[in-house]
């Protein structure tokens, strides 16, 4: 039922965002590497991998430079044009492809490289699998600030261990609660949360959901 209101959705978006999208994609050509799409493997449903789409915010090879997956505070990789499409979520529009081919959907868990998809335990790898990766869903919701929070941390070691030891395992229950709660209604409430949280990035709307996992002390001040 979903998928239905995945490709409407998506369809009416490309149409209507088109002409803003052409502007940018005409700036990232004529600045930074001169491309406009990034590609980047992922884990979707089944377990199996495809290609995510973003618009180009980063140098190509940033993912083997100093920060690797992650992003610093005015990361020197970023692209002239990236700040302003990473900070507003514009760079994020190109996944509307990936929904109408089926890779993704609206609403769902947030796709990981295979590297932070296989430290997630058994249990949720289980639940991921159930269902199509989303451009929103609950994780993205939760950790809205999530680059904000690691920018937070002045050691590459104490930000990995942070996210290895504290933020993953909780991304990973959110996972497995929207899993077990995941139908139209779910579906159709997270959408409206998402554009909540993007025009007023402090609501804490999720928190009223029944029964979604609490994030712990560690993390508790930062959400």
């Amino acid at each position: 039922m979903t998928r239905f209101f995945d490709i409407l959705f998506s369809g009416i978006a490309v149409i209507i965002l088109l002409p803003f999208m052409i502007p940018v994609m005409i700036g990232l050509k004529l600045t930074g590497e001169h491309y406009i799409f990034y590609e980047q493997e992922r884990i979707g449903k089944g377990g199996k991998p495809f290609k995510l789409l973003k618009f180009a915010t980063m140098l190509k090879d940033s993912p083997n430079m100093a920060g690797g997956l992650y992003t610093a505070h005015n990361d020197p990789r970023i692209l002239p044009l990236g700040k302003i499409l990473r900070r507003t979520k514009i760079n994020e529009l190109p996944q509307l492809i990936n929904i109408l081919c089926g890779d993704m959907s609206v609403i769902g868990y947030r796709p990981q490289v295979s590297s932070q998809y296989d430290a997630y335990p058994a249990e949720v790898k289980k639940a991921l699998r159930r269902s199509r990766p989303g451009l929103s869903g609950i994780g993205p919701i939760v950790f809205r600030s999530e680059e904000q929070i690691l920018q937070s941390f002045k050691t590459h070691e104490e930000r990995d261990e942070f996210y290895k030891n504290i933020i993953t395992p909780y991304k990973g229950k959110l996972e497995v609660w929207y899993s077990r709660h995941r139908n139209v209604l779910m579906y159709f409430r997270l959408i409206a949360m998402t554009i909540e949280v993007v025009l007023h990035p402090e609501s804490k709307s999720w928190k009223r959901l029944r029964g979604i996992p609490k994030p712990p002390a560690e993390l508790e001040k930062y959400l």
